[in-house]
């Protein structure tokens, strides 16, 4: 974990997940104690439950619910054997996406997650996922411009190009991450890979993008899906993905536009348009058409 290490644990014969503060970290205290008061307050399906603490001396631990299929990294990555479908793919990007849209619009004042990623997206028996780890999670005003200055936290890779350069916090920066994620669910790419022709590392929305513009969507879909996606659901997918991931806060949609655009997506999926073999066909671009979008390219 962020700040110290996670056992599997048995408290009143339900199975936990224990993070241990360990001793040396100063900083770890600050997001423990980030992490209690944050968690203490808010309650979502999608993000996972605290169960309980203990702070006593230099005895510091959080107790969770054991979520018993690891992280979303661990099946992007290949540390596990089994390939999410797209279907899955889909219903898990949606479970984290209602997580997120809860701390934006449910919570008052408005919490920014600020580290998306998938190592913290986890995943239980059922395959549902939720958000977890908050220590580096802020509240922003209300004000309206939700813009707090804030020393830059995050991920290299998932971090909001504006954010870093500004220090301006917002929901925004979640929904960049939250794209970057959605682009990894799509390629099962790494968020950063070396060039095959030149000496550097090239981001995954720059190789998405390089693909999308020559309409490749087959060479977009991670390739241990196979023939098993709906086209139409992958193009669409990825305009949502490469909208969030925009350089530009105010071109990104919100957490609420991208479940909307999940939701229906999943739907079609369950009504047998979206994990099939493949259909090739040009993106039907409706949403986006409409405005809800900006367009990705």
């Amino acid at each position: 974990g962020g700040f110290g290490k996670v056992y599997h644990g048995v408290l009143n014969d339900d199975q936990v997940a224990v993070k241990i503060l360990s001793v040396s970290s100063t900083q770890g205290y600050k997001e423990f104690r980030a992490e209690v008061e944050l968690l203490l307050r808010v309650h979502h399906k999608n993000l996972t439950a605290l169960i309980g603490y203990c702070n006593e001396g230099k005895k510091v631990a959080l107790i969770y619910e054991f979520m018993a299929n690891g992280t979303l990294g661990d099946y992007l990555l290949g540390k596990k054997s089994y390939v999410l479908s797209w279907e899955e793919r889909l219903q898990i990007s949606l479970d984290a996406a209602q997580g997120l849209e809860y701390l934006h619009n449910g919570c008052k004042p408005p919490i920014v997650q600020r580290d998306v990623k998938p190592a913290n997206i986890l995943i239980n028996e059922k395959l549902q996922a939720k958000i977890a780890d908050f220590g580096l999670s802020r509240s922003v005003a209300l004000d309206g411009n939700n813009q707090e200055t804030t020393d830059v936290a995050g991920t290299i890779g998932y971090l909001d190009p504006e954010y870093h350069s500004t220090q301006r916090l917002s929901e925004r920066s979640d929904v960049y991450s939250f794209g970057v994620v959605l682009l990894e669910v799509v390629t099962g790419q790494p968020v950063i890979a070396r060039s095959r022709t030149r000496a550097e590392n090239i981001h995954i929305t720059d190789r998405v993008e390089l693909l999308l513009s020559t309409g490749d969507i087959r060479g977009t879909v991670d390739p241990k899906l196979g023939e098993r996606f709906d086209a139409g659901s992958a193009w669409k997918i990825a305009e949502v993905a490469m909208a969030c991931a925009s350089p530009i806060s105010k071109n990104r949609p919100t957490m609420s536009q991208v479940v909307a655009e999940l939701k229906e997506s999943v739907s079609r999926a369950r009504a047998g348009g979206g994990s099939g073999a493949s259909s090739f066909t040009e993106p039907a671009m409706t949403a986006f058409d409409s405005g809800m979008f900006p367009q990705a390219r």
